[in-house]
């Protein structure tokens, strides 16, 4: 009986194993395919402003805070691209609600920052793509623009 219940164990663990090692491929999607999939610019409007890393920015009068997001949505069924792109827009909503709830008016050197490594670009953003889910961490600096 011993001998079975290792076995069991045994396989369980080598299940577990397999679909944790089926996990997530980092994709690198363009920043700009992503503001257009899911009317995502109409979406944010315009009460924030949003600059990623190695983007000009107006002179900023204060900054705030620096803070994160980290946000998931089931890929079953969907490309890559489009669960990555959708993901994006959920990210992006959360730091517009941040930036909303301390009175910041910009969101500047957005980086991505999946398992707190953190990837610049001013054009691509990183997805954490998997066989069940879809990933995208952002992290930036709310501040107060200049006038």
């Amino acid at each position: 009986m011993k001998k079975m219940i290792s076995v069991v164990v045994m396989s369980a663990a080598a299940v577990a194993s397999s679909a944790a090692s089926a996990g997530n491929d980092i994709l690198k999607l363009p920043i700009e395919g992503a503001m257009v999939a899911n009317d995502a610019q109409a979406r944010l409007g315009g009460s924030v402003k949003f600059f990623f890393a190695g983007q000009p920015t107006p002179r900023v009068a204060s900054k705030i805070m620096t803070d994160k997001t980290s946000q998931r949505t089931n890929g079953f069924g969907k490309s890559a691209e489009r669960a990555c792109n959708y993901v994006f827009l959920s990210a992006m909503l959360q730091l517009q609600k941040r930036a909303q709830d301390l009175g910041a008016d910009a969101v500047i050197n957005i980086v991505s920052n999946f398992n707190n490594v953190e990837f610049a670009s001013a054009t691509e953003f990183e997805c954490a793509d998997g066989a069940l889910m879809a990933g995208v961490a952002l992290k930036g600096d709310f501040v107060k623009l200049a006038k």
